[in-house]
């Protein structure tokens, strides 16, 4: 989805030729943010395409949480990228960025994991509960 709207926005941008906008795209292109640029494409785009394309990825239960915790490192590089070229104009990672990350990361764990306390995660009085543990398709 983040993928979509960057290349949704990038033609936008490039079938307009402002040269105010395409300064945006520009400042990441340049040296400095080259490498990270088609990293953060490589996490949110490829990497997911490729890794849960087959079925029998999705059935094991840790590559999709290893998929997911890439996705959102991902993302956040993603929104990285977004801000930082046209604020410092040079990619510097340190204590700021990793602390930001690590309380986006906690806040969403808070989150979700309230959210998860407060519901039944399997289904209660379903008539086709026992049929559906003993299905292997």
């Amino acid at each position: 989805l983040w993928t979509y709207l960057w290349f949704s926005q990038f033609m936008l941008i490039w079938y307009s030729d402002i040269p105010e906008e395409v300064t945006y795209y520009m400042e990441r292109m340049n040296d400095q943010f080259r490498v990270p640029f088609f990293i953060m494409f490589g996490i949110n785009f490829i990497f997911p395409m490729i890794m849960l394309m087959g079925r029998s990825a999705k059935r094991k239960i840790y590559l999709p949480i290893v998929i997911g915790s890439l996705i959102f490192i991902g993302h956040w590089l993603d929104v990285y990228m977004l801000v930082t070229p046209g604020a410092t104009h040079h990619f510097h990672i340190g204590f700021m960025e990793v602390g930001m990350f690590l309380g986006f990361l906690g806040l969403f764990l808070y989150i979700t994991f309230n959210a998860l306390s407060k519901a039944a995660l399997v289904a209660v009085n379903h008539p086709f509960y026992e049929e559906s543990k003993h299905t292997h398709i």
